[in-house]
């Protein structure tokens, strides 16, 4: 009897895991990204993530008859032009002239015929169970609380749909739950804002199959740390059609930028052992990514670095903004279950 109870549950657990701890073996393919990969980062977030659609959660719903998002943009230190005066509390209060980017989110959201709200209050954020897609816009720093953590968690374990938007990288350095959902990385640092191509690099997904082969496009071109990992790459930008920027690092200025206490990077990745990683911006090489897909503990990400610019979500804004608006629109649609995700 004592050996029953000793192994019986280790062993149902075993038993009822097996196909998918193998599935998910297999989708954990080593990604592009040099010694970052090896020195920094939580490799194993105690979820299943990755390429393999076992990582789904696929919950008996009601049928959809019409989509509903929610657009968050809380910024808890830095914040980008685009985003305008800091809302007030509540759900859907008045915007300003200067909240470009939520007034843009909210006309995309009405083309497509999504019903839309969009919040700066972490209360908002406690239920997330009415939403096909929470869609972090430029987010800064720590702006989820206890409660708003544990609901995001419970709604990406349901099967939820998450989409990630440029400073959404900047943000909750101090959970590594987070830097999973984005794909295992966070922002580093960029250099000045400037123009570069955008390349497509995988144009079965539904962010990228109507774009051209390159776009022209301006951003800040985020460089990423750790590397992300375990992801579908969508998009690159070619850094070889940028004007070269030289950005020395010091391990002082990282921790500023990084913005968590006592973060400190490897010696090595600070000497100019590497200096395509950290001796200047950009800094990936010959493979800079600035969109992706996967799937994480039981719901679906897509994410982007992409979005420094007010005009990039303005329709005909910027040479480029069309396609970024695309990428976008087909991202959240592959998040909500209204197209095929992550091909």
């Amino acid at each position: 009897m004592r050996i029953r109870k000793k192994f019986a549950l280790p062993l149902l657990a075993t038993l009822l895991a097996g196909p998918a701890v193998t599935d998910f073996a297999k989708s954990q393919v080593r990604m592009p990204g040099g010694p970052m990969n090896q020195n920094l980062g939580y490799m194993d977030y105690g979820v299943c993530r990755g390429t393999d659609p076992a990582c789904y959660h696929d919950w008996p719903r009601a049928p959809t008859t019409k989509y509903r998002i929610l657009i968050y943009s809380r910024t808890g230190a830095s914040r980008h032009a685009n985003l305008g005066k800091v809302l007030p509390p509540g759900l859907n209060p008045p915007l300003g002239e200067d909240n470009v980017a939520q007034r843009e989110m909210l006309r995309i959201a009405a083309e497509n015929g999504w019903d839309a709200d969009y919040t700066e209050d972490v209360t908002q954020m406690t239920s997330l169970t009415g939403y096909n897609a929470v869609i972090f816009l430029s987010t800064s720093r720590d702006i989820l609380d206890d409660t708003a953590k544990t609901a995001l968690r419970q709604y990406m374990r349901a099967g939820g749909g998450f989409v990630a938007i440029h400073n959404a990288f900047g943000t909750m350095y101090n959970w590594p739950y987070y830097e999973g959902l984005i794909g295992g990385t966070n922002f580093y640092d960029h250099g000045p804002a400037r123009e570069g191509d955008v390349v497509v690099i995988d144009r079965k997904d539904e962010s990228t199959r109507a774009l051209p082969p390159r776009f022209h496009f301006h951003d800040e071109w985020y460089n990423l740390v750790p590397f992300p990992s375990n992801v579908r790459f969508l998009a690159t930008v070619d850094e070889k059609s940028l004007p070269a920027a030289s950005m020395p690092r010091t391990p002082e200025a990282v921790t500023a930028q990084m913005g968590a206490p006592g973060a400190r990077l490897p010696p090595e990745l600070v000497r100019p052992r590497y200096p395509s990683v950290v001796g200047r911006s950009p800094g990936h090489g010959t493979f800079h990514p600035v969109a992706w897909c996967q799937y994480y503990d039981g719901g679906k990400v897509w994410a982007t670095t992409l979005g420094h610019d007010a005009n990039a979500f303005r329709k005909d804004g910027e040479p480029g903004a069309n396609e970024f608006q695309a990428m976008i629109v087909g991202g959240i649609k592959s998040v909500m279950g209204q197209a095929p995700f992550c091909r």
